[in-house]
């Protein structure tokens, strides 16, 4: 039905709608878009919560409240989407930021020997202030236009850099979470052994199940391309049963726990434990350390919106005559409000998917696209026993293949230029070898500083990494980093 009476009606008000779109098509791109995403649902739990070495949930209850906290993000960042920025555009918890807050505030309690749920929930909680922090501050930004500016001021090999970086270390995180790469005391990383089948089954199906993901990407039928991270996660589920031969059990009393235990966990924020853990100056480290984890989560997440929006934006035609997306202050506005609202429910930070352009693609070109993928976002969370069913090992796949999403956008740094070359490799190859985004990030601008200082290079440009590469020397110097 095309939208020539309808574009003046509630509905067309309400969603942006326009003569040269439709119902039937803003709906099926909506469909489009959540399969293309909602492999987010399992994989954000896995992520920021973290698995054992056997696949099992490390802290079941806070499992439980990052997936009901990661449907109720989505649903309202995308319903922010579709009702203020009236564009086709979908958000969830961000890929690499939920790794960056697993390492920033689960590990340090599992090395502090907090095995728990309710012994991890002060660092769990600790680390939902730091995300809410980032998410006033994306708030300010985004409203004074000072995002848009910082955006611009920092080093284009960084920009490039930081994206491909994160990808290469969600990449390791799913292929140690898949058993693929394991722990070796002389060469601090081996292959699974492939000897032992106990070992070896997961490991293999990870393996099998990223190989589906690469070929259903490559099919000629759109709908096995547009879900081909969900479908290669249900293969690796399949083998991993088969392989291991075991049968997949679970109880529809899982709902109600999964609320449970999101009523006890999920508003972490608001406990006074969560704000004295952040700001004690030694779970999280000096107030330095907290000023560079919310810097952290807001360069990441600036570019990581930004450049999904330039992106899918020219997909659908939505470039303004500056070459810029159609109203990008209300999707700025759209995105630092989801990341407050994220930290409220208890996940990371909510950011745009590039996984939208998938619906774009089908003709998606207003809010009635996002509304669609957020009402079945909503229908998930009475779908808590078919998530229970779903190994660590099927979710791996997922991780290794938005790593290899993210990493081609080092291809468009200038490795001739040393002063661009040098910055951007430092970035990316430290974040995963020190297992840590902020550190690749640091060491980049401050590596980018001191080469344009001492060639003679340095501008009113470089001002905002310089601030930035100073505050990260600050944090060396002051706070133990490991």
């Amino acid at each position: 039905m095309e939208n020539k009476k309808l574009d003046g009606s509630w509905l067309g008000k309400a969603f942006g709608l326009k003569p040269d779109t439709s119902v039937k098509t803003e709906i099926i791109a909506g469909i489009t878009t959540f399969f293309a995403m909602c492999y987010i649902i399992m994989v954000n739990p896995n992520t920021m919560t973290g698995l054992n070495a056997d696949g099992s949930k490390t802290f079941p209850g806070l499992w439980n409240a990052v997936y009901v906290g990661t449907i109720i993000a989505a649903v309202i960042g995308t319903m922010l989407y579709a009702f203020l920025a009236k564009k086709p555009f979908a958000q969830a918890s961000g890929m690499g930021l939920n790794a960056f807050f697993f390492v920033s505030f689960i590990v340090p309690a599992l090395n502090n020997g907090l095995f728990t749920d309710d012994a991890a929930s002060k660092n769990y909680g600790a680390g939902l202030v730091i995300i809410l922090l980032s998410g006033l501050i994306f708030l300010i930004l985004s409203v004074t236009g000072l995002r848009a500016y910082i955006a611009k001021s920092l080093p284009d090999c960084l920009k490039k850099a930081i994206p491909a970086g994160i990808g290469l270390f969600i990449a390791l995180l799913g292929l140690k979470g898949a058993g693929l790469v394991v722990d070796n005391p002389y060469t601090l990383v081996a292959i699974a052994d492939f000897t032992k089948w106990t070992t070896a089954a997961p490991a293999l199906a990870a393996f099998l199940g990223f190989i589906a993901i690469a070929l259903f990407n490559k099919s000629n039928v759109k709908i096995l391309k547009n879900m081909s991270i969900v479908l290669g996660i249900l293969v690796a589920t399949v083998l991993f049963y088969l392989f291991t031969w075991t049968a997949p059990s679970f109880s529809f009393e899982a709902i109600g726990q999964s609320f449970k235990d999101f009523g006890k966990y999920g508003f972490s924020l608001f406990q006074g434990s969560s704000w004295t853990t952040a700001f004690d100056g030694v779970t999280l480290g000096s107030i330095f350390s907290v000023i560079v984890l919310v810097i952290t989560f807001c360069l990441v997440d600036m570019f990581d919106t930004i450049g999904t929006l330039y992106g899918a934006s020219s997909q659908a035609g939505m470039l303004d005559e500056n070459g810029d997306p159609e109203g990008i202050e209300q999707s700025m506005l759209c995105d630092s409000i989801a990341t407050c609202a994220g930290a409220v429910v208890g996940v990371s930070t909510v950011t745009t998917y590039v996984e939208s352009a998938s619906g774009v693609a089908e003709g998606g070109r207003t809010g009635l696209t996002a509304f669609t993928t957020a009402i079945l976002f909503l229908a998930c969370l009475f779908l808590t026993p078919l998530a229970t069913i779903i190994p660590g090992a099927a979710t791996a796949p997922a991780l290794i293949y938005v790593g290899v999403l993210m990493l081609k956008n080092f291809k468009a740094i200038d490795m001739e230029d040393l002063s661009s070359a040098v910055p951007a490799f430092l970035t990316l190859v430290l974040m995963p070898l020190t297992y840590s985004i902020s550190n690749g990030i640091a060491v980049g601008a401050i590596a980018y500083v001191l080469i344009q200082l001492l060639t003679g290079k340095y501008g009113k440009k470089d001002i905002v990494v310089t601030i930035i590469a100073v505050l990260f020397i600050f944090r060396y110097v002051f706070v133990n980093t490991l």
